[in-house]
């Protein structure tokens, strides 16, 4: 009867060093792969080709250093003393909708149009013109400076936003920006999915 008793608790211990033996190797494929996501090399590359599209004028222009948009393949100066204003639509009569309609005035040079059409507000201002890759790509992950928005909003807002879009349909006389939306899309998933690195600082 002993032998039988002595004999089961034996089997048991042995059911159970083989159940352990046999998660461990998961948990270690596991950790490895959540490793391997990181990439900082990668993550890099890919954000120096979305920072390539949010420098072109089709994105920087409604992203500029001051308070007044830029305009045109050279990013000069709006014209007819056009300002931000609190909300980002204008300052009192000077309204953005005023000139530009939900779609783009057909003809060459003609004001283009979204239904969204603004510069973003005051106080989340999300400056492009004059940034580096590194502070553009900190900027773009900070939510106090983005709109507010976690790293799966931030490419949601790239990929579905109708005015991010505009970019690519801009209207006759307009360049497009370097790659396509879905190219674009692609780079942004990149280097978010490798590990959002931001570009570090070049040496003296």
């Amino acid at each position: 009867m002993k032998k039988l008793i002595f004999l089961s608790i034996a089997l048991a211990m042995a059911s159970v060093v083989v159940l352990s033996l046999s998660f461990k190797p998961e948990t270690v494929r596991r950790k490895v792969d959540a490793t391997a996501a990181k990439d900082s090399v990668g993550s890099v590359k890919a954000f120096k080709l979305v920072y390539k599209v949010l420098m072109s004028p089709r994105c920087m222009n409604c992203h500029p250093s001051g308070d007044v948009p830029l305009q045109g393949d050279d990013s000069h100066l709006h014209t007819m003393n056009v300002k931000r204003g609190v909300d980002g639509h204008g300052v009192y009569s000077m309204r953005c909708s005023n000139c530009h309609q939900p779609e783009n005035d057909p003809g060459l040079h003609l004001p283009p149009g979204n239904p969204k059409w603004a510069l973003p507000p005051a106080n989340m201002r999300m400056v492009f013109q004059g940034r580096t890759p590194r502070q553009l790509a900190l900027q773009l992950l900070d939510p106090k400076q983005n709109g507010g928005r976690t790293k799966a909003q931030l490419i949601d807002h790239m990929a579905n936003d109708s005015l991010v879009g505009w970019g690519w349909h801009p209207g006759v006389g307009r360049t497009l920006p370097p790659m396509s939306r879905n190219a674009f899309v692609a780079q942004v998933r990149l280097w978010i999915d490798k590990g959002a690195y931001a570009p570090g600082v070049k040496a003296k």
